[in-house]
């Protein structure tokens, strides 16, 4: 054992160490490729931060080129100082804002003093004072045209300076024209993602972010006294102090990127930060994603690698345990040879003993037979008794006047038969077979019951040089033991017999319950859904004569009933499963296709909620019933959404042997161990904590259950509390066919629908979440916003959509206001809750749809591919 043991330990450590190396190389591998998806994912975003900012800056850099062309500006700036007539200017600036709506636009002559501006008439106007120390003045007056940021001085708001110069007739510079613009709508625009945003000019210094200013006039390093006094001469950010961003970087992140610590608050972990230069403004974009989740995917790689490993050492196990087992077999089985051989000797050795003690008895000793349990007897050749015990006297009863050496065992065997212990039939016989055992010298045993009860056990063996020794044993405690348990298991066969019996005609007294109970589900549901559809009738048309309050609170009843309605659609479906009306319709399924529909559905609902939702492609194809599959993938998806508070869900498929398994993991709140059966059971809901004013029946796992058992796939579940879950659904693996195959995807390539850019605008952040999701599962590129504010910017930064999707209380100089934009008018759809009659006539004249919310798919995917299709 001391030999083996420093073997089992250099065993265990190299184990140890191929699983910890393994762990650390997939976490590492996993990590490095979750730091490469954020760098290439952070240089999108990142290129279309800069176009937003070079897109605003474009629409504002023409104004002073056109109004430095201005001959009567230039007829000013030539002439002398006492002719100019600065409320005519100041008028004309005024005027020329208006249609770019800048911050300020002023007019410099030669010198850098402001005589005209647009907020001539403002508590912070520009008029009289001295810009020439601004360098875009100065850059002006030298190459014509010049752009500078800095905090304005009368104003101190930050802003954009674009500044062009005026020339006279000969082409000398007489002056410049000035337009200011605020940058205020990007922060907002780049406040809708995870990421910080940092513009930074050509010092380095942070002067735009998108976190409430949180890292404005910082610096991205240390600034020399040189860089000091230029920002201090122009007076570019007043007299704020400009300290530095503390930070480190840690390495490549790759794809351009770098990995970054900063240590300074507010953010102290590590980022992966990006940066984009501007030529045309000598600024550098800076984009700072969190570098958390690869990280995390690391380490849930070094967890799958460690829980593969978990089957090999479990297979290691198994195999040592029946090594071990053959083993112990092996050893049973020589041990029992040994004691099989043994009792055998033992046997012979007893019988040995009794025929040896028979023989010294039959030459005249006595003494070895009285130890002998059993009772014996010793015939010479002559068949004459020539010994005995007192256990055979005993047995027999003889008495002891009977007993004396050399009588004939025959007068013994008649003193039995008198008594009826040689049994029925006739006694001459009886006592002749006896007699001729002896005369053979033939070994024999056999039972025999006596009249009292009692079974004696007779063994005869014929003795060396003549006679013969019978030895009677009493087995009637062993008989009766025997005749106990044939009885014991004669009625315990019966009882089983009849317990079955019981548990069959219980079986079949439960099925028909069952069935009348379907039945009358599914009737009585049926039946409810019809007051309840024209409750919800009655509440649409009841809320057009509401007040705000009360139109609240029948939005109230209206998600109620239709919470109700879900809970009852689910009841039914559930009767539906059990009344054996859904039959599965059998077929090869692509599992690539259907993952890749349902991630695409589900992917903006899970946006919406900030979750990251991602698939795993695969070109696997099952035999099963592809609706069916579907329902209990959107099930397990729906689940793993709701229950996330943050982080991601996956949906992948798992080979396993001839089995694919569809699995769907979350990193949601997860199942207590004691619950992971019972979540499957009717009319349950753990109390989870999220969403605690949301309705539900607690059918959604137990309608997956019997579809699971009616495809024959079954299902499982794992979780860890706190950590997330994983559902899975097994199906049969088959070979790719070479006939058609359910392809969602393909049939939505070829919708009208598909690619098509639909702009929505809808105050209702739960029904916007649900419609962009509807329009996304259809192919749709969807822009969903919530007020007109918001509208208005996206319209800025974008061209017109294919379909304009508008709330009717939003409708009101919105609709012109977005088409004075574009400049177009796309086809547009009103939504409102309860439309008046005149409300729908208006719109009919203006060319306008009309549908009312809650929103039908069918209807609105009818009148969008009306519209695509008239519009062309």
């Amino acid at each position: 054992m001391r030999n083996i043991r420093p073997l089992h330990v250099f065993w265990l450590v190299l184990l140890l160490s191929a699983m910890a190396g393994s762990a650390m190389l997939g976490g590492w591998l996993a990590w490095r490729k979750g730091l490469e998806g954020i760098a290439a994912q952070s240089a999108d975003r990142l290129t279309l931060h800069a176009l937003a900012v070079q897109r605003l800056i474009d629409r504002f850099r023409v104004l002073p080129t056109v109004l430095a062309l201005d001959p009567e500006l230039r007829a000013i700036l030539a002439g002398p100082p006492e002719a100019i007539d600065a409320a005519a200017l100041n008028a004309r600036l005024q005027r020329a804002n208006g249609a770019v709506h800048s911050s300020t636009l002023t007019l410099l002559d030669r010198h850098g003093h402001a005589i005209a501006a647009n907020n001539w008439n403002t508590p912070e106007s520009n008029v009289g004072l001295d810009y020439g120390f601004r360098p875009y003045f100065r850059d002006a007056m030298r190459d014509g045209h010049a752009t500078f940021y800095a905090l304005g001085v009368s104003t101190n708001v930050a802003g954009y300076f674009i500044a062009q110069a005026i020339d006279d007739d000969a082409g000398r510079h007489v002056g410049a024209i000035v337009l200011k613009i605020t940058l205020e709508a990007l922060p907002r625009d780049w406040a809708h993602g995870d990421d910080i945003v940092l513009l930074a000019d050509d010092h380095g210094v942070v002067f735009l972010d998108n976190r409430d200013g949180t890292w404005m006039y910082r610096t991205l390093h240390p600034l020399d006294p040189r860089e000091s006094a230029a920002i201090d001469a122009t007076r570019q950010y007043g007299d704020r102090r400009l300290p530095p961003i503390a930070r480190a970087s840690l390495g490549d992140a790759g794809d351009g990127a770098t990995r970054v610590r900063v240590t300074s608050p507010p953010l102290e972990h590590e980022v992966v930060w990006r940066s984009l230069a501007m030529p045309q403004q000598a600024w550098t974009l800076h984009l700072l994603a969190d570098a958390r989740p690869a990280l995390t995917a690391g380490r849930n790689a070094a967890l799958v690698v460690l829980a593969g490993w978990l089957p090999l050492i479990l297979v290691g196990l198994v195999v040592q345990q029946r090594v071990r087992l053959a083993r112990l077999r092996q050893r049973s089985r020589e041990e029992l040879e040994r004691m099989v051989a043994h009792h055998a000797a033992a046997l012979r050795s007893a019988q040995d003993s009794i025929v040896a003690a028979a023989h010294e008895a039959a030459q005249g000793g006595h003494g070895n037979l009285e130890h002998l349990p059993q009772g014996v007897s010793v015939v010479d050749a002559d068949l004459r008794l020539v010994a005995w015990n007192a256990r055979y006297q005993q047995i027999f009863g003889f008495p002891d006047e009977y007993m004396r050496v050399g009588r004939p065992i025959e007068d013994i065997f008649r003193f039995n038969a008198r008594r009826g212990l040689l049994g029925p039939g006739n006694v001459e016989e009886a006592i002749e077979r006896r007699l001729a055992y002896l005369r053979q010298g033939s070994p024999h045993m056999y039972e025999r019951e006596r009249p009292d009860g009692t079974t004696l056990e007779i063994r005869g063996n014929p003795l060396p040089g003549g006679g013969f020794v019978t030895s009677y044993a009493d087995i009637t405690a062993y008989k009766a033991a025997a005749r106990e348990l044939r009885t014991l298991a004669t009625t315990l066969e019966h009882r089983v017999e009849e317990r079955t019996r019981d548990l069959n005609e219980a079986k079949a007294d439960a099925e028909r319950v069952s069935r009348s109970k379907t039945r009358f589900i599914a009737a009585a549901v049926h039946d409810l859904l019809q007051p309840l559809n024209a409750a919800r009738m009655f509440v649409g048309a009841l809320a057009e004569r509401q007040d705000e309050e009360g139109r609240q609170l029948i939005e109230r009843v209206r998600s109620a009933l239709e919470t109700q309605d879900e809970m009852l659609a689910s009841l039914l479906d559930v009767s539906r499963l059990e009344g054996g009306a859904v039959e599965p319709r059998f077929g090869v399924v692509a599992l690539g296709p259907m993952l890749g529909d349902l991630a695409r559905q589900f992917g903006v609902l899970a946006g919406a909620r900030g979750l990251d939702l991602h698939w795993v492609d695969t070109r696997i194809h099952v035999r099963s019933d592809a609706l069916l599959l579907r329902r209990v993938v959107q099930n397990f998806l729906s689940n793993a959404i709701h229950y996330t508070l943050r982080g991601r869900v996956l949906v992948g498929v798992r080979r396993d042997g001839d089995l694919a398994r569809v699995e769907v993991w979350d990193t949601g709140l997860g199942i207590p161990e004691a619950k992971t059966r019972a979540i499957f059971d009717e009319f349950l809901r753990l109390d989870s904590g999220v969403d605690r004013d949301r309705r539900s029946a607690g059918l959604g796992l137990s309608i997956v259950e019997r579809i699971a058992r009616l495809l024959g796939a079954p299902v499982t579940v794992r979780s860890w509390p706190g950590r997330g879950s994983v559902f899975s659904i097994a199906v049969p693996v088959v070979a790719a066919p070479g006939v058609e195959t359910f392809d969602e995807r393909a049939a939505d390539d070829e919708s009208p629908l598909s690619g098509r850019r639909v702009m929505l605008v809808d105050s209702d952040g739960a029904t916007r979440a649900e419609v962009a999701a509807l329009l996304a599962s259809w192919g749709c590129d969807v822009a969903a916003v919530g007020d007109a504010e918001a509208a208005m910017r996206h319209a800025e930064l974008d061209d017109p959509p294919d379909v304009l999707l508008l709330e009717q209380p939003l409708r009101e100089g919105l609709r012109a206001a977005l088409n004075a934009r574009w400049g177009v008018s796309p086809p547009t759809v009103l939504m409102a809750v309860s439309p008046s009659q005149e409300e729908v006539r208006r719109a009919g004249e203006e060319g306008l749809r009309y549908l009312t919310k809650p929103l039908a798919p069918a209807r609105l995917r009818a009148v969008l591919t009306r519209l695509l299709m008239v519009s062309g």
